[in-house]
């Protein structure tokens, strides 16, 4: 694999061949979950969610495959993300989820980004400046119907009338230009579906009484993964596709297939036998009742391979066919132990964590107490990206 097919996340570390781990990215399977995604979406636009590196996957990659697939809408969390994506994707439209600060205007404008307003407060200090400018901000309004994160508050009548009453404002304000509103499920993954049902009333609600009064709102958005496939009837003219994207369905849906996009590997350093008795690694917290065969692995949790997977179960390609072997002891910072007691495993063998199937990474987020979203963004920085060939 030469330099120019791989890269590191945020990095400053050299580029090295025969790296101690890699995640091999296969962006024909982000592209064909896209167009299930898509399908499933109807005729709405959909905004791809490449925040965080694209979960780790590497955004500016994710961001060109997405975009020779048809994709223009993109979302990201801070301005930094942005301006990567920007840098890949010159005709994009970028929506920036989280907060931007007046001083970064000039910025935003420059290079056509579209920011979120959720307070009349941020708004007013970001239109300010752009009209100092001479321009106008691009904005989507955020709006609070459950979530209570960020947004304008629409939960209750009084919070929905006052609101309304700000971001009409905006929509005369000098140096803001409203292209579109949106709101965020908070339980669309979860089997109470009133708590949903309700978030879109109070969004669908504010969107109406928008453009009774002649306000043209521009793109409605409420429906993330978990909404796309569990709520389609609210995709009104966008949604938002995140860990979906990935290849992992939050809500479990099975009437969409999706694959995995991150393959994470890595291989088989050292092997040992540990004699009767004899403990392993930090705490000896595994022992040995008989003689066991131990490989070591380049991989730990500075890594992003995390301590919680001890005991988790990988995948081992051997020159006799591919065996299975569980992690023992503890994950070290930078190494790990497999017992391959009676396996034909050899030192360079290719050993695969997870990707090769969604049930690999989802048995590793449950051992963990966590969601295969935080596992794939805990795959640090260190670990070179591979475009599968």
């Amino acid at each position: 694999m030469s330099r120019k097919e791989m890269s590191r996340l945020y990095g400053t570390l050299p580029m090295l061949t025969g790296a101690h781990c890699h995640a091999v990215i296969d962006t024909e399977a982000l592209c064909r979950n896209y167009r299930a995604l898509r399908a499933r979406a109807g005729g709405a636009r959909c905004i791809c969610v490449i925040k965080a590196d694209a979960y780790g996957h590497g955004a500016p990659e994710a961001a060109r495959a997405l975009a020779h697939e048809g994709c223009r809408h993109f979302a990201v969390s801070a301005l930094e993300e942005a301006l990567a994506v920007r840098e890949a994707v010159a005709d994009a439209e970028i929506l920036i989820f989280g907060n931007v600060l007046p001083e970064q205007v000039e910025l935003l404008l420059a290079h056509r980004l579209t920011v979120t307003l959720f307070s009349a407060t941020e708004a007013e200090a970001l239109a300010r400046e752009a009209a100092r400018l001479g321009g106008s901000l691009l904005a989507h309004i955020k709006l609070d119907t459950g979530m209570n994160r960020l947004g304008f508050p629409v939960c209750t009548e009084a919070a929905r009338r006052e609101s309304l009453g700000e971001i009409e404002a905006l929509f005369a304000r000098e140096g803001i230009k409203v292209t579109g509103i949106y709101s965020h499920f908070a339980t669309a993954d979860e089997e109470d579906g009133a708590p949903t049902r309700e978030q879109a009333a109070r969004f669908f609600e504010v969107t109406e009484a928008l453009e009774k009064k002649g306000f043209a709102p521009g793109l409605r958005h409420i429906c993330n993964s978990a909404g796309v496939l569990g709520y389609p009837e609210y995709a009104a003219d966008a949604v938002r596709l995140g860990i979906a994207l990935y290849g992992y369905a939050p809500n479990g849906a099975e009437d969409v297939t999706l694959s995995p996009v991150m393959r994470l590997e890595t291989s088989v350093t050292h092997l040992h036998t540990m004699p009767e008795g004899a403990h392993l690694g930090y705490g000896g917290t595994y022992a040995a009742t008989e003689p066991r065969q131990i490989a070591t692995l380049g991989i730990g949790y500075a890594d992003g391979w995390l301590r919680a997977y001890t005991g988790a179960t990988v995948t081992v390609h051997t020159a006799k066919g591919d065996v299975h072997a569980p992690v023992v002891g503890r994950i070290c910072m930078d190494q790990c132990m497999l017992d391959v007691t009676g396996l034909p495993v050899a030192c360079g063998d290719r050993v695969t964590l997870f990707g090769q199937n969604v049930a690999e990474l989802e048995a590793l987020a449950e051992r963990a107490h966590t969601i295969p979203y935080e596992c794939l963004c805990l795959i640090s920085a260190r670990v070179p990206r591979e475009k599968k060939a």
